[in-house]
């Protein structure tokens, strides 16, 4: 017996080595794209958008809160960026904070709140860019209403922001002022089989023409809602490849959407107003840390990774995703 303990124990080690030292590997080998490396104090980080106003990466915390980033004009590729707080609410303790969208018209940060574990609250608050005051607390759903992930957010050019539903898939409409005005229901955002209902509805993006665009995970589904025509649903037709545990979207052009997840990043086009689409290119990223949220920084693509490495202060990760024989247009 001692000596099968004895065995087994090893057996154990070595498999729970090879995955460490890949990790070891991974971390230490030069990175083939550019990399904003910052310290913070928590372990994950859900989002990052780039506030190209104020020369920054934003981040929202898993634990509750918003980070910033700042980039100096000056800044050395290999230098090593801090996170500063500038959200802590606590009234919202127990809460994480994860999709976050930038209103730049209304000087605005849009940030989902939710209770990861429980699912029995559901919120998404405005922060003024300047000051970081809160502007409102629109409540989404709470103990009482069906169980619920507010995950991800996007906002229309008058201001009527859009939170999707990770747990129940649907979406909450919200006024610009923060009330809540009516949910986005439709069938085809439930797959009959149960286990692709684990994670429905997540990212979501605004196309300036008047629709939103919105993953379904666990699927890998796109959907087009138009919100001039009752908010009709329409699933686009995908060809090149599948979609499937798709988490942040970020709209890079018109007819260019980006897809964060896993795999790392993927590059969606389309021709024809997102009637259909294909999957024209992949990108391949620190895989162990894992991508959730995309962004625009001077024309490149960045990626967000959730899971930071090491002690006491964790590093965290935004790469560029670039994508073979693809250019803006």
């Amino acid at each position: 017996m001692a000596l099968c303990s004895a065995k087994t124990l090893a057996v154990l080690f070595i498999l729970s080595a090879v995955p460490v030292a890949y990790i070891i590997s991974v971390e230490i080998a030069p990175p083939s794209t550019h990399v904003f490396h910052y310290h913070s104090f928590g372990f994950f980080r859900e989002c990052s958008k780039w506030d190209a106003a104020n020369r920054r990466f934003l981040v929202s915390f898993m634990e509750g809160g918003v980070g910033a980033v700042a980039v100096p004009e000056s800044h050395s590729p290999s230098a090593i960026l801090e996170e500063s707080v500038v959200v802590k609410d606590v009234d919202l303790a127990g809460n994480a904070s994860l999709g976050l969208a930038i209103d730049r018209p209304r000087n605005r940060l849009l940030v989902v709140v939710a209770d990861l574990i429980g699912n029995r609250f559901s919120g998404v608050a405005a922060y003024d860019l300047s000051t970081w005051k809160r502007l409102f607390l629109a409540k989404l759903s709470g103990p009482s209403d069906e169980k619920s992930l507010a995950d991800d957010v996007a906002v229309d050019a008058d201001g009527y922001i859009y939170v999707t539903d990770a747990r129940a898939s649907k979406i909450w409409k919200v006024s610009p002022g923060g009330e809540l005005l009516s949910i986005i229901r439709n069938p085809l955002f439930t797959p009959k089989e149960w286990y692709k209902n684990l994670v429905g509805l997540n990212g979501i993006v605004y196309h300036p023409d008047g629709y939103l665009i919105v993953i379904h995970t666990f699927t890998g589904a796109l959907f087009k809602i138009d919100l001039a025509n009752g908010n009709a649903v329409k699933l686009i037709s995908v060809v090149g490849g599948s979609l499937s545990f798709g988490d942040g979207l970020e709209l890079v052009s018109p007819t260019k959407l980006v897809v964060a997840g896993n795999p790392s990043g993927r590059l969606v086009e389309s021709s024809d107003g997102w009637e259909s689409a294909s999957l024209v290119a992949k990108f391949k990223g620190p895989a162990h840390r894992l991508a959730t949220a995309a962004t625009v920084k001077d024309g490149k693509v960045y990626l967000n990774h959730m899971f930071g490495m090491g002690y006491p202060k964790k590093k965290h990760a935004i790469v560029e995703a670039v994508f073979s024989s693809w250019i803006f247009t």
